[in-house]
C-alpha cells in the first residue's frame, strides 16, 4: 500500500481533519490550455482576515502564448477591465497599472507555472458581487467565476 493511500485513507477515516487538509482560507485552482478554471465559483469563509489562492497553469504553452491569471473584481467592473486588457498588455498582466477597478491581480503563469497571490477580505462588502477572471485578451469570456465571502 503506497504512502498516498494510508494518508488518503486516514482522511476519509477522520484521522486527519479537513481543516488540517486544507486551511479554509487558501484556495488552489487550475488553468488550462484550454481556456477553463478548475473552479467555477471561489467561496470563504468570511471569518478569514486573509486568503491565499494558489494558481496553476496545468497546460504546457508559454506566458506569450497562453498565460493566465486571476483577477477579481467586483461583477459591474468585469467589461471595463476585459476592454482594457489588451491596451495595459503582457507586461502589466493584462491590468492597467494602479487600476482602482481591480482588487486582485495574480502574475500571468504560462504552462507548468504557478503563482500565489495572498489578500486581505476587508477589500470586500457583501452588498457588492464579485467575479474571478482571466484577464488574458479574449480568455475572460469563458475563463470566470464567482468569488464568494459566506457567514
Amino acid at each position: 500500500m503506497s504512502i498516498r493511500n494510508i494518508l488518503l485513507g486516514l482522511f476519509f477515516t477522520g484521522f486527519i481533519s479537513a481543516a488540517h487538509a486544507q486551511d479554509n482560507c487558501t484556495v488552489d485552482i487550475e488553468a488550462t490550455n484550454n481556456m477553463t478554471f478548475s473552479k467555477d465559483e471561489i467561496t470563504v469563509p468570511a471569518t478569514c482576515s486573509a486568503i491565499t489562492v494558489n494558481l496553476k497553469n496545468t497546460g504546457e504553452l508559454p506566458a506569450a502564448l497562453m498565460g493566465h491569471n486571476l483577477v477579481i473584481s467586483k461583477k459591474e467592473d468585469l467589461i471595463g477591465l476585459t476592454n482594457d486588457s489588451f491596451e495595459a498588455g503582457f507586461k502589466n498582466n493584462y491590468v492597467k497599472p494602479n487600476d482602482s477597478r481591480a482588487i486582485v491581480v495574480s502574475k500571468v503563469i504560462g504552462g507548468g507555472e504557478s503563482t500565489s497571490v495572498t489578500f486581505k477580505t476587508d477589500l470586500f462588502n457583501k452588498e457588492d458581487e464579485y467575479v474571478f477572471f482571466c484577464a488574458s485578451p479574449g480568455h475572460w469570456s469563458i475563463m470566470q467565476g464567482k468569488f464568494k465571502l459566506v457567514q
